[in-house]
């Protein structure tokens, strides 16, 4: 199977310091700070990238399931919120939301719902961060 592998370098200290990180794909470079991760400074953060993943995944995930349970969907569009807190001397993601809509002919809600719980349980990335609260919200349209 495949392996992936993205790199990152920081230079300086964590308050005035920056870095950058780099897909080993090369598709996205960006750079990084303390206010760009913990403030709303410009750049981008490990979260965001992490969201990004998470959001990707399980718009597969679902797309493979309801594809396998005979009712291949049109469109899936997912936004994953991840949410970086202070956790006693540091800090946690504490929880990730994911906020799904999809386009899927000849299925009821019920269906949907069951098939997008299995998507949230299942998915490669959903695996990686079962210690953190995953919540999910799924519409079909």
């Amino acid at each position: 199977m495949a392996m992936r592998q993205s790199d990152a370098e920081w230079r300086g200290d964590l308050k005035s310091g920056s870095g950058t990180m780099r897909l080993g794909s090369g598709a996205f470079e960006g750079a990084y700070s303390f206010p760009s991760r913990f403030e709303n400074g410009t750049g981008t953060n490990p979260e965001e990238l992490i969201a990004a993943a998470h959001a990707g995944c399980f718009s597969m995930a679902l797309s493979a399931a309801l594809s396998q349970a005979g009712h291949p969907p049109t469109r899936v569009h997912t936004t994953a919120k991840v949410h970086l807190e202070k956790a006693g001397a540091g800090f946690a993601i504490s929880r990730i939301e994911l906020d799904c809509e999809a386009e899927v002919p000849g299925i009821d809600a019920a269906a949907f719902a069951q098939q997008a719980d299995g998507a949230k349980a299942n998915c490669p990335v959903s695996k990686a961060l079962a210690g953190t609260e995953i919540s999910l919200t799924a519409k079909l349209l």
